[in-house]
């Protein structure tokens, strides 16, 4: 069946590269191929899936809608299940965290909702530089691109990239330089060539540039640096909002409050096509129509997006992140302690964890193995170099425990194989 695909798809195509199956269906924390092959997954949809698969609470919700012949497609047209989200949007996320932002629904794709910030910003400030960091990972439109670090992706664009600055995000600089007062003298100095820029974006955690975590410290520091200087700061909140770090943002422990807001993947909670940008009142400034996208009313998506923000209503859903991801940390702690030769580092915050190492061809054997193992995983940073865990936020503690040991098992086979051993990577227990 794989002929297919390499017969009439795209030479684009890219994880299937990695994972040469037929996937077939999916359920919690496991997917099966189309020879009854169980995997565990560490992959999420690449976060799309913090909830699992096919959730029920939310798979009951959306099979009633459908089956009652609720609105489909509605552009922006006003629907009963769009009204019913941004109300529990509104009751359960934002008025807790004292936040009156308003509710943009751009195209429903993360780099939309990016697009959509950038023009906001622009047309709210005036001014056209945006400043974001370096490994920043914000998408694949154009500009998105702009504001993307990674050399390969940007090449794809095929046309210059402009309008953007890169600046160090913290910890990019080696030695006693702070980033932040590099930003700053570029800022300030008349002869830097950087412009006041309409706005500051980041993602708090890297995800896709390697697991780059901003300290809270220097987070803090930015969002007061741009305060002074009328900068807009945004939060990209794309892949590590919807609770990947804990609570719900991933800022909400910073004790920050962005400008402009950027979120989609996990929102809908089923996998489910959905994006939303928020900003301050004051910087609503659109006209009707000035940015707008045909699918941007999914209201399918709006019903189990309502559905998943059961989750937080109380503390228990972030308390329980909390404790697995303390666990992963401290099993790939265990781990890269066991093979000083990888010279592997841990990184990453919440449920967004991994090991970055010294020889960047490592992470990907690594990855190989696990999946001929019946594990799911994939890699990232500039050189692939960092083997990255992104399993579900609901994963049942036990197949959470067996994806870590197939971890483990990996690295002491890639370990071994650099000494000149051979170990045999059969596939236990995948059968079900």
């Amino acid at each position: 069946m794989i002929d297919i695909f390499t017969t009439h798809e795209s030479e684009v195509r890219s994880y299937c590269r990695n994972w040469p199956a037929v996937f077939e269906r999916s359920k919690g924390d496991h997917i099966w191929d189309t020879d009854g092959r169980r995997y565990i997954d560490f992959f999420a949809g690449a976060g799309s899936l913090n909830y699992g698969h096919n959730p029920e609470p939310m798979k009951t919700a959306l099979i009633e809608y459908l089956t009652n012949d609720g609105i489909t497609h509605s552009l922006d047209a006003h629907t009963v299940a769009k009204a019913r989200f941004i109300e529990a949007f509104t009751q359960t996320i934002l008025q807790p965290r004292g936040l009156d932002h308003k509710i943009m629904f751009p195209g429903p794709t993360g780099t939309n909702a990016v697009e959509a910030a950038l023009k906001l910003a622009r047309k709210a400030t005036g001014r056209d530089t945006v400043v974001s960091f370096t490994n920043a990972f914000h998408g694949m439109t154009l500009g998105s691109l702009a504001i993307t670090g990674n050399s390969m992706k940007r090449q794809g664009a095929g046309v210059a990239l402009g309008n953007a600055v890169s600046m160090p995000f913290d910890g990019f600089l080696d030695g006693p330089i702070d980033s932040l007062d590099y930003f700053q003298a570029f800022l300030e100095d008349s002869g830097s060539g950087v412009e006041l820029p309409a706005m500051v974006i980041l993602e708090t955690v890297q995800a896709e540039g390697g697991l780059n975590v901003a300290g809270f410290d220097w987070l803090r520091r930015l969002a007061a640096l741009c305060e002074r200087h009328g900068i807009l700061l945004a939060i990209d909140d794309i892949q590590v909002g919807c609770g990947r770090t804990g609570q719900f943002f991933s800022f909400d422990d910073v004790g920050i409050t962005p400008d402009i807001i950027c979120m989609s993947k996990s929102l809908s909670g089923y996998g489910l096509p959905l994006a939303i940008t928020m900003m301050r009142p004051d910087l609503d400034v659109w006209s009707p129509g000035e940015h707008n996208g045909t699918f941007r009313g999914h209201n399918p998506a709006f019903v189990t997006a309502t559905a998943a923000l059961g989750h937080w209503k109380t503390h228990d859903f972030t308390d329980e992140v909390r404790v697995k991801g303390q666990e992963i940390g401290d099993r790939l702690v265990d781990i890269a302690a066991a093979h000083p030769d990888l010279g592997g580092e841990v990184k990453g915050r919440g449920m967004i964890k991994g090991i970055a190492f010294e020889d960047s061809s490592v992470a990907s054997r690594i990855a190989r193995i696990c999946f001929d193992k019946g594990l799911i995983i994939e890699t990232a940073g500039p050189e692939d170099e960092v083997l990255k865990l992104l399993p579900a936020l609901s994963i049942e503690p036990d197949t959470l425990q067996e994806g870590l040991d197939i971890i483990s098992e990996a690295t002491e086979i890639v370990s071994a194989r650099r000494d000149g051993d051979t170990v045999s990577t059969s596939r236990k227990g995948t059968h079900s």
